[in-house]
């Protein structure tokens, strides 16, 4: 993760090569447009949606023809899922880098509520996806017997809709154009989320009867970013200006390398400290002297300091801004610092999901993006301050502590592992798409803001493996090196999302840091049997996944991948990372079973004693 990583334009977050997969048309076709379906495959194709990614289904067979013979599968070009929750996680893990929405086709009510968890994913991480289902046909005279009655609802949006930012079912070819234009310019809008259009069987089957006008998608863009009003910005550049212990949360903001920059020189021209979240991207350098305490995925008693201390906060869309004060507070203590809480998040709250988090303090709301307050907010500072150099730090340098060397004998701990991760991404330009969870994040560095893409949002176990190829292709191109890190667990709940990337030629380097358990739960049980007073040393019961245990390398290289495993020490996992990083270079797939003991030394919880692998 060097610093010489290429830069990011804003018109482009990062390079997405267009590439050919492995499904060539056998007979070429000159069709020309002559059915509803033709009219909807155009209108993708002049979204500049790229790729499509679906399970086949026979709802949706009149689109399919479509993509294959009316525009040849390209642009988009589709991406053969074997199940519809993977074909929305590649979306999704497409949308985490590049903040535009891919496509996906989801055959009728069945493939929808198989995706609903990937879709209410996107919804909670704030990603856009482009979501096409099917239904029908309508007219229950055109329905074929049984089959096409199971696979026909009224209302089918409904089943997602308190987690997509909108939806439609239209009923001519017509309207389904403006309604394809309007769910991507509503999925591409901050904030950012994920549309459904369903499309009618009997209607992407119908002849078109007239001359369908196409949108001119100049006259279509979305909208930019909404951005503070003068007042608010003159009111926090003064908060700010006159601060003495100013304190900077950097929660979701651009992937863009302009931004990034904007969000350093604004940190360094109010001399505040800045605390960034594991749970998004890369936000702010972490190597940078502001950045005093690693990025975390719940507050430390270091970082508590800092926010007890503070006089002026500015939280720019933080996750969780009420949860991130009662965590360092405490859950009744009053927050004294004055309060700059910058989102345009209310815009998608409502009241079936409480991803809206508690209810926040602020002195000064400004609803905008991020990014569109930066600037004018530095330029306000710089106007009241009479100059543009940088303040002098108005906390004290902390000295980050040694991070130790991984052991090079024995199985390795979750840190040992996350030390030669670490070792191995501060000389690359690397692209992490996830890491498993208890990773130490002091091990984190980013220098970059494709560094890493950021949580899954909705905190299921399966989403790595999609994520991770979605984030792939999405830098394909890039120069950039394609690599995530997920647990056991993850690994064999979406394993054969892999199988995907394989059959379009997606390199990525994946580590399984496997400790043959479903071990996040392993605590929870361990302070079920405190409270209770009952025996800590069944805690492992019901979550271990040994007797038989499972082959996970045999798993990837069934599905086309390659790979080695058990790597049983640090030695042997650097060692398998370099084999690994020549193999996706040339463009394949690299699976690294590395072995993790939650016993050995390092590991937060102990070893049930007699447990047997």
């Amino acid at each position: 993760m060097t610093s010489s990583a290429k830069p990011v334009t804003r018109e482009t977050p990062v390079a997405t090569a267009r590439f050919d997969g492995k499904d060539p048309l056998l007979k070429p076709s000159n069709a020309q447009i002559g059915w509803a379906s033709d009219a909807m495959a155009e209108m993708l194709r002049r979204l500049d949606v790229r790729y499509i990614a679906l399970t086949p289904g026979a709802s949706y067979r009149g689109l399919h023809d479509s993509l294959v013979n009316y525009l040849g599968n390209r642009d988009p070009q589709m991406m053969v899922c074997l199940h519809e929750e993977h074909a929305v996680g590649i979306a999704q893990g497409y949308g985490k880098i590049t903040e535009k929405p891919m496509a996906v086709a989801l055959h009728s009510n069945v493939g929808l509520m198989h995706a609903t968890m990937a879709v209410f994913n996107a919804w909670c991480a704030r990603n856009p996806v482009l979501i096409l289902g099917a239904t029908g046909p309508g007219d229950a005279e055109e329905r074929r017997p049984w089959i096409d009655w199971i696979h026909t609802s009224k209302d089918q949006g409904a089943i997602i809709r308190n987690y997509t930012k909108w939806d439609d079912e239209p009923r001519s070819a017509g309207a389904a154009v403006e309604s394809l234009t309007r769910a991507w310019q509503i999925a591409s809008t901050h904030p950012y989320g994920p549309t459904y259009v369903c499309l009618d069987v009997g209607l992407q089957e119908s002849k078109l009867e007239k001359e369908i006008k196409f949108p001119d998608t100049e006259r279509f863009k979305p909208g930019l970013p909404p951005a503070p009003s003068s007042d608010a910005v003159d009111q926090a550049a003064k908060m700010l200006a006159n601060a003495k212990k100013p304190v900077i949360l950097m929660g979701r903001v651009s992937r863009r390398m302009d931004d990034w920059a904007a969000r350093v020189e604004l940190a360094e021209a109010i001399g505040g400290a800045v605390l960034t979240d594991a749970k998004t991207a890369p936000a702010f350098p972490t190597e940078h002297p502001l950045h005093p305490i690693e990025s975390r995925f719940r507050p430390s008693p270091a970082s508590a300091e800092y926010i007890k201390d503070a006089d002026v906060i500015l939280a720019l869309d933080w996750i969780d801004l009420k949860g991130h004060f009662i965590q360092t507070l405490g859950k009744d203590a009053e927050v004294n610092a004055k309060i700059i809480h910058c989102t345009v998040d209310d815009y998608l709250h409502n009241g079936w999901s409480m991803d809206h988090f508690g209810l926040p303090p602020a002195d000064l709301k400004i609803l905008s993006s991020p990014d569109q307050l930066v600037r004018p907010l530095l330029a306000a500072i710089n106007k009241l301050r009479g100059a543009t150099a940088k303040a002098e730090a108005k906390w004290p340098v902390r000295n980050a502590p040694a991070l130790g060397k991984p052991r090079p004998e024995g199985v390795m701990s979750l840190r040992d592992l996350a030390l030669v991760v670490r070792e191995f991404c501060d000389s690359r330009e690397v692209t992490m798409a996830g890491y498993a969870l208890g990773w130490p994040t002091d091990t984190i560095n980013f220098r970059h803001p494709l560094d890493f893409a950021g949580f899954d949002g909705g905190g299921g176990v399966g989403s790595g493996p999609s994520n991770a190829i979605g984030t792939a292709l999405a830098i394909k191109g890039s120069g950039r090196f394609p690599m995530t890190v997920i647990g056991d667990g993850d690994f064999t709940m979406g394993c054969n999302a892999f199988w995907t990337a394989a059959h379009m030629g997606i390199p990525l380097l994946v580590v399984i840091a496997n400790n043959q358990v479903y071990y996040n739960d392993v605590a929870h049980q361990e302070r079920m049997a405190v409270v209770r007073g009952r025996p800590v040393e069944n805690k492992f019961v019901g979550q271990e996944m040994v007797n038989p245990a499972i082959d996970l390398v045999a798993i990837a290289k069934a599905q086309g991948l390659d790979g080695e495993g058990p790597v049983m020490n640090a030695v042997d996992f650097a060692a398998a990372l370099k084999r690994g990083e020549a193999v996706v270079k040339a463009g394949g797939i690299y699976v690294i079973d590395a072995r993790v003991d939650v016993g050995a030394p390092g590991s937060a919880r102990g070893h049930t004693q007699g447990r047997k692998d």
